[in-house]
């Protein structure tokens, strides 16, 4: 075919009520130069023995021993023939059309990404029936740098920006991935936010499809990280936030990226405490030390109470002793 071919990297573990369903929207796009890998990480339930009945010329199908997600799509990354990568979690999925009209919108912009929008619903939801937001980044950005202050900054420069941005969303060229680098394997926490950050500024820019969504799959049981701390994944968490700081630090000297990370580093080490004491020591200190000067709790509306009284560690001790023991938060 002469139209550019797109690989999907789709990562799988333990997903054998979702895979089947994310195999068929990988399938369904529009787009007809595609081809799917899938990657097994040690899955323990079916997932295998279900990716294995679409093992196809166009399906392929590669096991490991479970090393992570970010290891599953460096794996993808290493047998993708594609000009294209599109990623897509196992239990996500993509409309027909958002390969399609993001590559049409890449072809004469080599040196660019794709972005299109998310739509956000609660397993066993139609996705179909949810609300298509409107996000900051609808018109796309002619500048990497200023594209990912204003996805850090959490409101600080302005209550429209922030925000979150899925990993489906993305279409990337092979050759930014190549020039940035690999998935960092050491992550378990934020490792989309680092290889994005460095594809990001490893582009000229940001193209954003007006068609063609992504639906990310949440539970109503899905806790944040605050709830299901443990070291590694704060670890991984912090590790994120000093690599983009880093990267960040190196293009541009705005003072707003001190202040942005101060906050990053502020709220990490706040809810890190009591559990990692001094991972939560350092974090505070680099706050400080960027010139923090925000809000000193995170947390409900309670918490923010105690915290004036009695101060953050207080607030934060007491809200530890009502998750562990009480299963809820203040």
């Amino acid at each position: 075919m002469d139209k550019p071919l797109v690989s999907i990297i789709i990562p799988v573990y333990n997903s054998a009520a979702f895979i089947e369903e994310t195999i068929q929207s990988a399938i369904q796009q529009t787009w007809p130069n595609k081809e799917i890998i899938l990657v097994d990480d040690g899955s323990t339930d079916d997932s295998l023995v279900i990716i294995k009945q679409y093992e196809s010329a166009a399906v392929k199908v590669f096991t490991q021993e479970n090393k992570g997600a970010a290891a599953a799509r460096n794996k993808g990354l290493a047998e993708a023939k594609g000009h294209y990568i599109q990623f897509l979690d196992a239990d996500d999925l993509i409309s027909n059309t958002k390969m399609e009209e993001q590559v049409n919108l890449l072809i004469n912009y080599p040196d660019y990404i794709g972005l299109c929008s998310t739509v956000h619903f609660f397993d066993g939801d139609d996705p179909h029936k949810q609300p298509v937001l409107t996000e900051w980044y609808k018109d796309g950005s002619e500048d990497p740098i200023d594209f990912l202050i204003k996805l850090y900054s959490g409101g600080l420069i302005g209550p429209e920006y922030g925000g979150m941005i899925q990993p489906n969303a993305w279409l990337t060229p092979r050759q930014l991935i190549d020039k940035a680098g690999p998935w960092n394997e050491t992550l378990s926490v934020d490792d989309d936010g680092e290889f994005f950050c460095r594809i990001v500024l490893a582009s000229q820019g940001v193209k954003f499809s007006k068609n063609g969504l992504n639906y990310y799959r949440k539970f109503n049981h899905q806790q944040s990280l605050s709830a299901k701390k443990n070291k590694k994944n704060m670890d991984s968490a912090v590790t994120a936030i000093d690599l983009k700081y880093k990267y960040l630090k190196a293009v541009t000297t705005d003072p707003i990226v001190n202040t942005i990370f101060a906050r990053h580093y502020w709220w990490t080490g706040v809810l890190a405490y009591p559990q990692f004491k001094q991972l939560s020591a350092n974090c505070i200190k680099k706050a400080r030390q960027y010139g923090y000067s925000g809000e000193k709790y995170v947390g409900g509306t309670s918490g923010h109470v105690i915290a004036k009284i009695l101060g953050w560690k207080i607030a934060r001790l007491m809200a530890w002793y009502r998750h562990e023991f009480k299963n809820e938060w203040i």
